[in-house]
C-alpha cells in the first residue's frame, strides 16, 4: 500500500491527522511532517527523505498545503532525490480533508493512480452549498 505523508505548515498536518482519526474512529497510518518557521529546509528535506526511503517498494503520496511554499519545496526536494533512487512518489498540493480521507480509504498500490483519485476527491468535496435546494 502507498505510504501517505502530510508535509505542511505546522500544525496543519497533525490537525488533518487528528480529524481523520475522529472521522475514521482509529489512528490513521500517516507520516505527519509539520514544518515549523525555524526549521532548516535542507535538513528537513533530508529528514523527510530518510523517513520515506524505507517505503521504497510501496511508493508514497505526499500531500502539501500550498504550492510553492516552504513545505512544498522541502517535499519537492525529497521527491526528486527519492525518484532518482527509483522510488515511485507523487506530490499533490492544495490539500483539504476530503483528500486526506480519500488517500486513507482508497487502497492503491500505485502513487500516481492514488494521487489522481485524491485530486478528484478534492474537487467532489468543494461544493457551493448555498445553491443546493
Amino acid at each position: 500500500m502507498v505510504r501517505l505523508a502530510l508535509v505542511m505548515h505546522a500544525p496543519l498536518g497533525q490537525a488533518f491527522a487528528d480529524c481523520a482519526a475522529h472521522i475514521l474512529g482509529h489512528e490513521p497510518d500517516i507520516l505527519v511532517f509539520d514544518v515549523h518557521a525555524d526549521d532548516s529546509p535542507d535538513d528537513s528535506a533530508q529528514r523527510l527523505e530518510s523517513l520515506l526511503a524505507p517505503h521504497r517498494g510501496e511508493g508514497a503520496l505526499i500531500l502539501c498545503d500550498i504550492y510553492g511554499a516552504t513545505p512544498f519545496n522541502i517535499a519537492s526536494r525529497a521527491v526528486r532525490s527519492l525518484t532518482a533512487q527509483g522510488m515511485s512518489v507523487a506530490l499533490v498540493t492544495g490539500t483539504n480533508l476530503c483528500m486526506v480521507l480519500k488517500a486513507l480509504t482508497d487502497n492503491q498500490d500505485n502513487p500516481e493512480e492514488l494521487s489522481e483519485k485524491v485530486r478528484q476527491g478534492a474537487l467532489k468535496g468543494i461544493v457551493r452549498a448555498d445553491c443546493i435546494p
